[in-house]
């Protein structure tokens, strides 16, 4: 007889069997869907409250009745939102409010529960680098309520604390590790393929949709051309920079786990992670790898060259084929001359023009000081500011900024430490994911939104297996 595993909540602090309430939570999950899909071809405006509302419930439930599920809904939700917010704007016309993207920050900002709740004891469990962080944030919010209109500090709000929230979730989970762990692994390889399957389809075909979205964003200006083969790749994201970055993160999950899927995978989301053009997010996969190579034994060493090998093998073919090449061939060029590269100029010219500027910010000017309202759509406009770093110091002040980086390098040196990656592949990978996008905080803001719930998520994953393989008997 096979025995059930038994995880813990760590917020009703009772102990549940995950697979008696699999069928209840699946009956839950295929309803949204259902209930998504008939009124997107039923009564398509109204999506725009009940998809972020329905997620919200159905998110609420399974955190409080099957915590692993909950984990997998949260991530698909931060997948798939911005396609079906495009779907619905080309089906009824255009939302400038964005509003159905307030779904996966609803979805995550559950989790606040779960932080206020070991709040008191967090420093004793080790999660002090997440305080640090929710205090950072916290200066942040208050300052630009003084400075700033609201509506704009809310959504920087829920853009820097959404990650650190849902990362203390995962850490504070510790104690199931190995299931968080198989079940991330599991979700990225789907992700991967979808997404990257979805990715190759828009390139080649430029769906309606994203045509659609493309021209009313303004985005063609750094997302490519509106026509086939002439995109930039982002799949179901709403832009390049996010879509490389989960890519980056699945492409190297894929190394830490087996079975049919993964080189199918594996060729969609290497050809779409290439056609995405994101060079950040090119580099963060390379560090990665270098990072998990150097960690992991020799025999975990000679599996990952022979995977390398066979993807090369898959990958190769697809890549020489017209007009793909001439895409990938062109950006790759790029990086040996990289002082005639537009990009590379406009963002040294934001450092050279801002690092002074945001280093001499003591108090910070507040969440809210890149949004801006326009008064005439009522839609909330971003101000670009291509460094992490940048953004950190303008927004946060040295008073600010002081906690917040204090727990991430805090964190960066914790997990630097653990030895446990030698013999588990996952935690040597979820360290090199944290560490690769803490790396790109130089040149992307990769500490908002989905960015920054891998950034925080995995170096909360890989300090949640430290504790785990620290006190096994627990």
């Amino acid at each position: 007889m096979i025995s059930k595993p038994i995880l813990f909540h760590t917020v009703l602090k009772e102990q549940f069997s995950p697979q008696d309430r699999s069928a209840q939570s699946w009956i839950i999950i295929l309803g949204f869907i259902f209930l998504t899909t008939a009124c997107y071809f039923t009564t398509t405006g109204s999506l725009r409250l009940v998809f972020p509302a329905t997620a919200f419930i159905v998110a609420l439930f399974l955190y409080l009745r099957h915590p692993i599920h909950y984990i997998g809904f949260t991530w698909w939700i931060w997948f798939l939102t911005p396609l079906i917010t495009r779907l619905v704007d080309y089906k009824v016309g255009w939302d400038p409010t964005r509003q159905m993207l307030i779904a996966p920050y609803l979805v995550v900002f559950i989790t606040v529960f779960t932080f206020l709740k070991h709040l008191p004891s967090t420093v004793r469990q080790g999660g002090l680098p997440f305080l640090l962080g929710f205090i950072g944030v916290c200066y942040g919010c208050l300052v630009g309520l003084i400075y700033n209109q609201p509506l704009p500090v809310v959504r920087s709000f829920l853009d820097w604390l959404s990650p650190i929230i849902f990362a203390f979730h995962l850490f504070s989970n510790w104690r199931d590790y190995p299931s968080y762990r198989q079940h991330l692994q599991r979700i990225f390889i789907w992700c991967v393929l979808i997404l990257g399957a979805y990715g190759v389809y828009q390139f080649v075909v430029a769906p309606e949709w994203d045509r659609y979205w493309l021209l009313e964003s303004k985005m063609f200006t750094s997302a490519g051309h509106p026509i086939p083969f002439g995109m930039r790749v982002w799949s179901t994201l709403h832009s390049p920079g996010p879509f490389g970055t989960v890519m980056m993160t699945g492409l190297l999950l894929l190394f830490t786990s087996s079975g049919p899927l993964i080189f199918p995978a594996s060729a969609v989301g290497y050809l779409s992670f290439l056609l995405s053009q994101v060079r950040t997010s090119w580099g963060g996969w390379l560090l990665g790898i270098i990072l998990i190579f150097g960690s992991v034994k020799p025999q975990i060493q000679m599996r990952l060259v022979t995977i390398i090998l066979v993807m090369t093998m898959c990958i190769v073919p697809l890549v020489t084929i017209e007009p793909l090449s001439k895409v990938i061939t062109s950006r790759f060029e790029s990086f040996s001359n990289l002082e005639q590269d537009g990009s590379f100029r406009d963002r040294s010219a934001t450092y050279d023009r801002n690092l002074s500027l945001a280093l001499s910010n003591v108090v910070g000017n507040g969440f809210g000081n890149i949004w801006k309202v326009n008064e005439k759509t009522g839609q909330i406009e971003v101000i670009v500011i291509d460094s992490g770093i940048l953004d950190m110091f303008f927004t946060l002040g040295w008073i600010g900024a002081i906690p917040y980086i204090s727990g991430l390098v805090l964190m960066l040196i914790m997990v630097s430490n653990y030895t446990e990656g030698r013999f588990d592949s996952f935690l040597s990978a979820a360290r090199a994911i944290g560490i690769s996008s803490c790396a790109q905080l130089i040149i992307y803001s990769g500490m908002l939104s989905i960015a920054g719930m891998i950034m925080w998520g995995f170096l909360a994953m890989a300090m949640a297996g430290h504790k785990y393989y620290s006190r096994p008997q627990v």
